[in-house]
Parts: structure tokens; sequence; C-alpha cells
């Protein structure tokens, strides 16, 4: 087979041969607990019975299948680290401090923090790149798909959704994909701020050692190894996966900053969307089973091309020719592709597009085709990122031939970019879709104080210029502002006396470009200077987005300096030095 050369190997271009030989290069280095294992059968421990909590941790949910390089992630030539060697600073503090826990509780089990890491980074990508909070809580919650059955285990609610706020089934929470039932048995507190959180990686990191050292495993034995991942989710790819993962980290690892990890593409199941971070259960695109054939009829003694026996016909065409011909697959009965209504992309920077992008398999007289995989691919220069972190998702097309991608959640990098919808497995024409991310807004403005702004001329005001940007209601962070003193209420032009503020040279300067409101959507401007000109004078503050506030500033006068007043010589008190006596 041709090698496979990119930046990653991907279950959709690699075949199960490859990666089971991806998995036996990796043993072939002899580290500690790495072994091929058939892809096809149940590898060594997959019998063993996890903690009481459920068949699994996960519930046997999807997971990442993307596969790292096989080349050391640390160069020998002392080149550049390998991207995907990067564990965001706060996930890979979470692992670390998970692994020293255990040394002290289950010194016997010899949890190595790269096997937490392999597993974080197939449950959620290390918490969709290191998308968490200072404590390690998630920006947003992190839930698996629905499992209602449908393609995945059947779990109905264990916690009221009170984890994953579906009251019906129940998902996999959280940065390690713990299901609730097996939280309510497993969840640790590891951040020690009093509460069990499966959105917070300190918590979540911690639960996933206790449990996978669970029945006194040790998991420098290779066979506990495999037990302790198989506990995880009961799928031996799986246990490929992370043991592959668990290699690559132990040949090397570095910190890149929250929010900078690599998010991986690929899921073990991509007739469903990647895993959503928000606590509303997402639309599951529509799926028709593909039909089973009719029943064969029974031969006659000898007759027909195969003797009468019911076997399926040979590749090569011969065989019962009373047996239906299945016909071409959904794929091959493609023969457009086309918008299926999608309006306008746009979206602010941070938030989530509005719209999705749909399309439609048609055949060639025009009909709906359903059953067909259609591939959505975010590409051009940007961060933004299908719901769940992915740039790329398969959906299969309903009844209707229509296929719907998960939800755009847009960067910080503004700009135009392309989703481009394509048929998997037919070469027909594929459909490109131009969006676009603008600049954040602030639609509102207001001072966080209502004091007056009051100053003696040619002097400092004592108070600075603070406001608040707000976006329908909410703090908006990031947004571009500017300030401008200005002639008037109706004259927006630049005022040429009055306060100002310094520039670097310390000159006066009454405008200022480039400003922007902090995390929680403040602004608080330099300090303010009065020239010589008494009055009251006003400050205009603007963001994109509309919102414009006017500050009032008052300029006294200046107090006059007091001098001493000389005395009258006239007034002056008599001397009181003796004079001279009069001669005799």
């Amino acid at each position: 087979m041709a090698p496979v050369i990119g930046r990653r190997l991907r279950r959709g271009t690699v075949t199960a041969a490859v990666a089971a030989a991806a998995v036996a290069a990796l043993a072939a280095s002899q580290a500690p607990g790495v072994t091929d294992v058939p892809r096809d059968g149940q590898a060594a421990g997959a019998s063993d019975t996890p903690p009481p909590s459920g068949d699994s941790a996960t519930g046997d949910s999807p997971y990442y299948t993307d596969l790292p390089p096989l080349q050391s992630p640390v160069p020998p030539n002392g080149g550049d680290k390998k991207a995907e060697a990067g564990v965001p600073a706060t996930v890979l503090d979470a692992y670390k401090k998970a692994e020293t826990a255990l040394n002290t509780d289950k010194p016997g089990c010899n949890l190595p923090w790269q096997l937490l890491a392999a597993i974080g980074k197939v449950e959620s990508g290390h918490a969709r790149g290191g998308r968490v909070d200072a404590s390690g809580t998630t920006l947003k919650p992190i839930l698996g798909p629905v499992l209602n059955g449908n393609g995945f285990a059947k779990i109905t609610d264990t916690d009221k959704g009170a984890y994953d706020g579906d009251v019906t089934h129940d998902r996999a929470v959280g940065p390690m994909q713990f299901i609730p039932s097996t939280w309510a048995t497993s969840g640790r507190d590891g951040n020690n701020d009093g509460k069990k959180d499966p959105n917070n990686i300190y918590d979540a990191a911690l639960a996933a050692a206790h449990y996978l050292c669970a029945n006194d495993r040790d998991l420098s034995v290779e066979a506990d190894l495999h037990k302790a991942i198989l506990s995880y989710n009961r799928s031996t790819e799986y246990l490929n996966t992370v043991l592959s993962w668990l290699e690559f980290y132990r040949k090397g690892t570095h910190e890149v900053p929250d929010g900078k990890g690599v998010l991986p593409d690929e899921r073990s199941d991509s007739r469903f969307p990647s895993i959503s971070p928000s606590p509303t259960t997402p639309s599951t695109p529509s799926y028709t089973p593909p039909s089973k054939p009719e029943k064969e009829k029974p031969g006659n003694n000898g007759g027909g091309n195969n003797g009468g026996s019911n076997k399926p016909n040979p590749p090569n065409g011969g065989g019962d020719p009373d047996r239906p011909d299945p016909g071409p697959s959904p794929a091959d009965r493609v023969a457009d592709l086309a918008n299926a209504g999608t309006g306008t992309l746009t979206a602010t920077a941070g938030d989530a597009f509005a719209e999705r992008v749909e399309v439609r398999a048609l055949s060639k007289s025009g009909s709906f085709v359903s059953g067909v995989k259609v591939k959505f691919t975010i590409a051009g220069a940007t961060d933004t990122r299908f719901d769940g972190g992915a740039r790329s998702v398969t959906v299969t097309t309903g009844s209707t031939g229509k296929a719907t991608a998960p939800v755009l959640e847009a960067g910080e990098r503004t700009g135009k970019f392309t989703v481009r919808a394509t048929v998997v497995g037919r070469s027909v024409p594929g459909v490109d879709f131009t969006a676009e991310v603008t600049a954040r807004q602030a639609d509102a403005l207001a001072r966080t104080s209502d004091k007056p702004l009051v100053c003696e001329a040619g002097k400092e005001f004592t108070d600075r210029v603070e406001v608040k940007a707000t976006y329908k209601g909410r703090a908006a962070a990031g947004v571009a502002a500017s300030a401008m003193m200005v002639t008037s209420a109706s004259d927006a032009t630049a005022n040429d006396k009055g306060p100002y503020f310094k520039g670097a040279d310390g000159k006066p300067i009454r405008m200022l470009k480039g400003l922007k409101t902090d995390a929680n959507g403040l602004l608080k401007l330099p300090r303010m200077y009065a020239d010589d000109a008494a009055g009251t004078y006003l400050l205009r503050i603007a963001t994109a987005g509309g919102g414009i506030l006017t500050v009032e500033l008052k300029v006294n006068a200046a107090e006059p300096e007091t001098t001493p007043t000389p005395s009258d010589p006239a007034s002056a008190s008599p001397s009181t030095t003796p004079s001279a006596s009069p001669s005799a």
C-alpha cells in the first residue's frame, strides 16, 4: 500500500491494516504496555469487570479516532516540536496532579499521567484544545450524543438531567466523558473547591485515574493496562487508539497555552456530529437504514447458474438469476448536490452562527436520494469550528435527501472562509458556501460610576473614566473602541481645546484609537488633564456595533493665587529704639 503522508492519520483515509501497522510499529519500540491488538477480536482483559457504576465509564460513546504521527514528537535533530504533542497548560497540570495523587492513594497502580493524556485526547481533544477557565472548568459543557440506542447504547436517564441536561436519556459529560451513573459513584474533587464537577478537568482527571486503577490493577502490567482502557470503552479500536497516543506522549510532550491545543477531526461514528459543547440536545442528522434484500427464492434442484443453492451471487456476476439486483448504492445514485436553502453565513467573533449549512442530494431525474454520506469541511484561514471543535464532519441524508451540518462556532479570527460540502465516495461537484466572522460588537455603553468628572484648569482629573460595554444585555469582551473629545453633542468633530490625554511623548492628544474591552466588557481610559480653558466639555466613546456614550467633563477656572500685601511705611509702628540723649 502506498505510504500515507500528512499531519495525522485519519480514520477516513487509513485502512484497518494501516492502523494496525501503526500500533505494531509502536509496539516494536518495546515500550511498556504497548502491544498490537487484533482489531477484529477482543483484546486481552476485555472480560474484566469494571467498577460497579456501569459497563464502561463512557457508556461506549463515540470518540476521536485520529492517530498520532509515527515520528517522535520531539525530532532528534532539535527541530520544532510536533503540534500534536502539545497539551494545554491547565489540562496538562490536571493530568500530572492526578498522577501524583494516585502515587499516594494507590501506589501499586503505577498510573502514568500520559495514560490520562491519551484518554483525554481521544475523548475530548483535551477539553476541546484546552478551552477551560483558570479553575479548570470548561468554558462550555462538553456533552456526547444522546444515548438513545440510535447507533449507540441505550441508557435511560439516571441523573434527572443534573449533569447532562437530558431527563430522558443519559449523555457522556465533560473532558473525560463520564456517563452520569458512573460519575455518581466515581466522581472526585480534584481542585479542592468542595464540588465534584465532571466538566472540571481536575475533577475529571482524578476520577478517571481512580477508575482506571480499580480492581487493584497494576498499569505497569500489560494485561491490566488493557483491562483498564477497555473498561473505559469496550472497543478494540478504542484500545489501539489510546495505546497509540500513550506511546506518543511517553516519547515527549510540551505545554501550549489554554485554548491552543490541536483539535482532532474524525470520530468513531461519522454519522453523528462530534461532541457537543452545549447543554441542549443537538439535532441528530436523519438517517435511512439500507433496505434489506428480498429473500432468495428456493433453488430448482439443479436449475439456475448456481445449481439451485441459496448462496449469494458471487462478485463476478454469476449466481441465481432470480435473486434481485441490489442496484446502485446511494452515493452512486447521486447526480447533483445542491444548496438546500442555506442563508447568509455570518457571525460575530466568539458567537455561534445562526444559520446552518444544508445541502440536498438529487438523482439524475431530480428525485431525493437518502442514505448518502455528505462531508462538510471548513476551509481557509479561520479558527471557526463545527460544534464540538472539528473542522470536518460527515452527515447522512434523510428521506428528503437533505443533510444539515452541525452549528458553526466562530473563533476570534475575523474574515471570510469557506464551508465545502462533498459526497463521500462519489465524484460529483461539491457545493461551496462563503461564511464570514465579523469583529466583536457592543450595542450599549455605560459608566461604572455616576461621580461627576470635575477638574481645575491646568490640573489633572482625579478620577479616570471607566465604562462597561454590553451586547444584547451581556458583557461584551474584546470589543474595539475609540475615545475622542468632541466639539458638542451635535458636532462630533474633534475639539482642539479643553481636556486631553497624554501621548507617549507627553504631548496632549484628544483622540484615542485601538482600545479594547477586557474579559468583563470593561474599558478604563488613561488619565485626563485640563488645559487653561475653563468650561464644560464632552468626551465621546464609541465601539464596533454601535455602542456610543457621551461623557460630560467640567473644567473650573483656576483659583486666584493669594500674594501677601507689603506694609505701609507710614503706618509702621514707631521705633522702640531709644534715641540719643541731647547734650547737656
